[in-house]
């Protein structure tokens, strides 16, 4: 079926409330294009939409279909149907509703799931997946999205998000699959003994594990904290943890309050500056040592950090490579740093955090974006036992300590910045401090990212568009600044799955990268530049930039 055609069953067979929703847009052939005109996809996290009705729209019939693609392939396989599905969903609008969907079609194909009882953290999930034993997982959320958008993710039985292999898989069954309006979900009483709620039994053990992360067991902290969940599910997770180890929270109250509009922040995204308003209003009034923010999921950490009377908002980079280097010299201290340990990162991630593990005898692995690729890395090194795991992370603000989870957490992220915060205070430094000295060991890097946002119909095409262009301009510099290599990971590299993502190293250091959203309409540019100093840095940067933009 075209999209009209796909449009006009859905007007017919729908729900009611489905089909008004329909009907308010008949006539309107741009918006019908845009919600029927393609299906939802997974990307780099799953798959994320704007709710509503339509294929290309995520709605109770969109994860109804996916769910009961993935029961085929979960029932192909022996013994996965009793070992079950663990369900965890976020804050958001119609989360509760998707998540039940979920158990429900889960359960009349004979499947066992474990539901939580209540909203919970993305990496609670992945913990929960693995210490029940699950064949796997499902989260409904759409991490730092804006309100109007959820999604749904999927993970294997190592509490991992799905690899390209295994997501293959699954969209192949949901392929199959001609009616989304017709699949049978069952309802928690019909399902009986299949949906099994869970809760504090899965809690205890996984703060139980955050905790046993610290280096320093004491309570005797002296950094104050000023702490925003951003509405979402971080909110008792990480203040008991920090309660626990002793830290003194001040919480952004009016931030703390589960809210699907995230009314009282004007971004749920920590890579923004507008999500920390109301947290630095406390900061300074409180005269406070730092200042953090997780998403909604709570798989992201954003820190400020009060420094000689500045705020200054640290990246995911910054923050990224703060917490490695604390990681690296407790270790190192302490005797405990493995002779086989590894970090992992992105090729879109600061060549920083490269030079810090080099220069602790700690080997780099670079996979492309998207934990799920770190994930198997721990696993793939766990199975042959030829190095030990050490820190995972993502420009993105996202990283992992504890691979008792197998993807970022913010819970674990939290607790380890501010016990870095607090150590480095008794040495009279600020966590601005402690990245000055690390430039200074291991070189200024300047990191930035510029998107491109596409919301109309066909916004898909043009990102397409802009990725052919770029590989068609063959380049050897960018800026009068020589280029080392360029590598199109849409080519066979070894170590990596095919990937829609350009990378250009300079001879110099750092690199620019670009590559479509997994998650949204954009076109993201990566820009990592090395420089003698900040100045230095900043000059190149901006010939750079300006380069891309006229001729990208």
């Amino acid at each position: 079926m075209d999209f009209m055609q796909k449009y006009l069953f859905w007007t017919q067979n729908a729900d009611a409330k489905t089909k008004a929703e329909l009907k308010a847009i008949e006539g309107d052939n741009e918006e019908i294009y845009a919600r029927f005109g393609s299906e939802l996809k997974f990307g780099t996290a799953g798959m994320r939409g704007i709710i509503g009705a339509g294929t290309n729209r995520i709605n109770r019939f969109v994860v109804a279909k996916a769910t009961k693609g993935f029961a085929d392939y979960i029932n192909s396989v022996p013994s996965a149907a009793k070992r079950g599905i663990a369900i965890g969903y976020d804050n958001r609008h119609k989360s509760y509703e998707f998540a039940l969907v979920t158990a429900g079609v889960l359960a009349a194909n004979g499947i066992k799931s474990y539901l939580f009882e209540s909203l919970r953290t993305t990496p609670e999930l992945s913990f929960a997946v693995r210490y029940l034993n699950c064949f796997g997982g499902v989260v409904i959320t759409a991490s730092h999205n804006p309100p109007e958008y959820n999604g749904y993710k999927l993970y294997d039985e190592n509490g991992c998000q799905l690899v390209p292999a295994l997501a293959e898989k699954i969209m192949d069954n949901i392929a199959k699959i001609d009616n989304e309006l017709s699949v049978e979900v069952l309802s928690l009483d019909e399902a009986g003994d299949l949906i099994e709620i869970i809760g504090e039994n899965v809690d205890a053990p996984y703060y139980e594990k955050v905790l046993d992360l610290r280096f320093d067991k004491s309570t005797d902290k002296n950094v104050t904290v000023i702490y925003t969940p951003e509405h979402g599910t971080g909110n008792l997770p990480v203040r008991y943890v920090l309660g626990k180890a002793g830290y003194n929270v001040i919480p952004v109250l009016d931030q703390c309050e589960s809210d699907p509009d995230f009314s009282n922040t004007k971004s749920p995204n920590p890579e923004l500056p507008a999500a920390y308003e109301k947290a630095i209003e406390l900061l300074k009034a409180h005269n406070a040592d730092i200042a953090i923010a997780t998403d909604p999921d709570c798989d992201r950490l954003g820190a400020v950090i009060n420094h000689k009377g500045e705020q200054i908002l640290l990246t995911g980079n910054q923050s990224g490579a703060v917490i490695l280097y604390y990681l690296l010299s407790r270790h190192k201290a302490n005797g405990t740093l493995p002779e086989n340990a590894v970090m992992f990162n992105t090729v879109v991630t600061s060549s920083l955090g490269d030079k810090i593990a080099e220069g602790f005898g700690v080997t780099t692995e670079k996979t492309l974006t998207g934990f799920k690729f770190i994930g198997e890395k721990i696993e793939n090194h766990n199975k042959l036992g030829d190095k030990k795991f050490i820190f995972g992370y993502e420009e993105s603000y996202g990283c992992l300590i504890g691979d008792f989870v197998r993807d970022k957490d913010a819970v674990q992220a939290s607790l380890m910045f501010c016990e870095a915060a607090d150590y480095y205070k008794k040495q009279n430094k600020t966590l601005v401090d402690v990245l000055e000295e690390i430039f200074g060991k291991f070189g200024y890097f300047l990191d930035t990212q510029v998107s491109l946002t596409f919301k109309d119909a066909r916004g898909s095409e043009k990102i397409k568009a802009i990725m052919q262009n770029l590989r068609a301009t063959k380049r050897t510099d960018i800026a009068g600044y020589e280029l080392a290599s360029t590598t199109d990971f849409s080519e066979d590299i070894e170590g990596f799955v095919k990937s829609d993502v350009l990378l250009y190293t300079f001879k110099d250091g750092g690199f620019v990268a670009v590559r479509p959203s997994g998650t949204e309409p954009k076109c993201k540019f990566y820009y990592c530049i090395q420089g003698a100093d900040k100045a230095e840095a900043e000059e190149k940067l901006n010939k750079i930039k300006k380069e891309f933009e006229i001729n990208g």
